[in-house]
């Protein structure tokens, strides 16, 4: 039986490392492109304004995700999990680091969840704001962190 524990680190990744902003970039394109239909128009905006994340199991790339200040606030965005590494807890792992990094902020921080996603946010410590929108062409609601 195999008990081996798969290493799990985070990085945060600057825009100008191109290496890995496209290993993001394929993480986004196969969740969000392939698998949910995005406008790839939609999907590729703000990347040089945003601080980007990538999660690797061992040496493997597997999650992303960003944060940009906006007049609003500090939004999370772009929370992306390859299909084959999901349940692992992947998403909730970058989010903390995300937080942690932010934890200083005095700004509001924002994200919006597209409906599946709520409960995970939630747990999180995100609170609902508002009503029900379409983005590109996914329900969401704003969750502000509370």
């Amino acid at each position: 039986m195999n008990t081996k524990k798969n290493s799990v680190s985070v990085l945060q990744v600057n825009f100008d490392d191109k290496k890995l902003i496209t290993k993001i970039f394929e993480i986004r394109n196969q969740v969000f492109v392939v698998e949910q239909n995005v406008d790839p128009s939609e999907e590729y905006e703000f990347e040089e304004s945003s601080i980007h994340f990538l999660l690797f199991e061992d040496k493997t790339p597997c999650a992303t995700a960003r944060y940009r200040k906006t007049e609003k606030g500090i939004k999370l965005e772009r929370f992306a999990v390859l299909k084959q590494y999901r349940k692992k807890g992947y998403g909730n792992k970058i989010l903390k680091r995300i937080l942690e990094e932010l934890k200083n902020n005095e700004d509001v921080i924002y994200l919006h969840a597209q409906v599946q996603v709520v409960d995970f946010y939630k747990k999180q410590g995100f609170i609902k704001k508002g009503d029900i929108f379409s983005e590109a062409g996914i329900q969401h609601y704003k969750m502000i962190y509370n």
